[in-house]
């Protein structure tokens, strides 16, 4: 999946959530709304995730270093993390523990018409910013659906704008139904049990992220489809019988390390090897434009090395699937 796209959906998050995050502390002031308190401290948060995606994205361009000679393409996974992290502990830390101290002592919220057209306000804004991201992800997205798509995603920040913009748009309907019933039944308990529902919401977005970006961060291979485009594109090369086995991983969104041992005949000469090896490196990276670092080792064909070698002395490597 190409690693391209997501800027743009970013900065719209961004200002949208510097504007609702504004609007949201004025009403909070007026209402005293817990539930609006969480909502702001949660498009703070949220404003500060997406610096951290640009942040991320930015120092991922780096230029390789004796250091580090695979690049700097792991940065955008770490960074996203680190997104993860914050949403847990920011937002949803802070939802639960204000919520809870609300449902204990109660207190009636005051200035409701505040509450109700910043709600409805953010509600427009967060929608304009989610509306970007599924846009963007559509041109990357194919006929997956979409959680397949958050959970396939090579690149992060369009699975983790995509999560927050949805957990900001139900976070605000919840903030709304809170701040109504509190207003309707006049018991600011309701605006409690809102809050409590918002960081729990955060909670469950912020665990996704995480174990998402985890897996990316320590290392994730091809997908299985991949896998065997790959391979049917190497042995779709004359002077490669079988591919024996094959390692694949990303050390970067737009960057796919390709590592197999390959089957050649015992009776091909060296010059011939190394053309096919340079046949099957352009043959993938054709089909798989990520394929940036491909190392292919070849090996005599298995059944012959098997058929040639005296009783006994049989080659114990035996061909392993991918």
């Amino acid at each position: 999946m190409s690693a391209e796209g997501g800027t743009k959906a970013i900065i719209a998050a961004l200002a949208a959530n510097l504007g609702i995050a504004a609007s949201k502390f004025v009403a909070f002031v007026f209402t005293g709304s817990s539930s609006m308190l969480a909502e702001s401290i949660h498009s703070v948060a949220d404003s500060g995730n997406q610096a951290l995606l640009l942040l991320g994205r930015k120092r991922s361009e780096r230029d390789r270093t004796p250091k580090h000679p695979f690049g700097y393409g792991r940065e955008r996974y770490f960074y996203a993390f680190l997104v993860a992290v914050v949403l847990f502990t920011v937002g949803s830390a802070f939802s639960l523990y204000e919520g809870y101290h609300k449902v204990s002592h109660p207190e009636e919220v005051k200035s409701p018409v505040w509450a109700f057209a910043v709600l409805i306000i953010a509600i427009g804004l967060e929608s304009f910013s989610f509306r970007t991201a599924i846009k963007e992800s559509n041109a990357l997205r194919g006929d997956k659906s979409w959680w397949a798509f958050i959970r396939r995603a090579k690149a992060p920040e369009l699975p983790v704008v995509l999560l927050e913009d949805l957990a900001a748009l139900v976070g605000l309907v919840l903030a709304l139904v809170g701040v109504s019933l509190a207003v309707a039944t006049g018991d600011g308990v309701w605006d409690g049990v809102g809050t409590v529902a918002i960081g729990l919401l955060l909670a469950v977005v912020a665990t996704i992220l995480a174990i998402e970006t985890k897996s990316l961060l320590i290392g994730e291979g091809a997908d299985p489809e991949q896998q065997e485009r790959i391979i049917a594109a190497l042995e779709s090369v004359d002077e490669v019988d079988h591919v024996i086995h094959m390692r694949t991983e990303y050390v970067g969104p737009d960057e796919l390390l390709i590592a197999a041992k390959i089957a050649v005949y015992h009776d091909d000469t060296a010059a011939e090897v190394a053309r096919g090896i340079d046949a099957a490196e352009a043959k993938v990276r054709s089909l798989i434009p990520e394929a940036q670092l491909i190392y292919l080792e070849p090996a005599l064909d298995e059944a012959y090395r098997k058929n040639a070698a005296p009783s006994g002395n049989a080659s114990s490597e035996s061909p392993t699937s991918t």
